[in-house]
């Protein structure tokens, strides 16, 4: 999620508590293995996009055991 401005070794703040929605970066289970990604609206559906272009975006309609884990909050970069 370089693109998002989080890097490897970063420390993500995740507040389970706020509902998901279109444009926040959120940690999703996705087949029983985390995720982050920009949770994005896109021809009426859901979607999760990486930042960076070169992955393909994940429609939730198709995927099959997505769980949105919480929304992303803050990022506090390391040394």
């Amino acid at each position: 999620m370089i693109g998002a401005g989080i890097h490897h070794g970063d420390l993500l703040v995740v507040d389970r508590s706020l509902d998901p929605t279109p444009g926040r970066v959120v940690v999703a289970i996705l087949d029983g293995a985390f995720t982050l990604k920009r949770l994005a609206h896109h021809r009426g559906r859901l979607r999760l996009e990486a930042a960076n272009p070169t992955y393909p975006a994940l429609e939730l309609h198709r995927c099959g055991d997505v769980q949105i884990w919480g929304v992303a909050i803050h990022v506090i970069h390391s040394l």
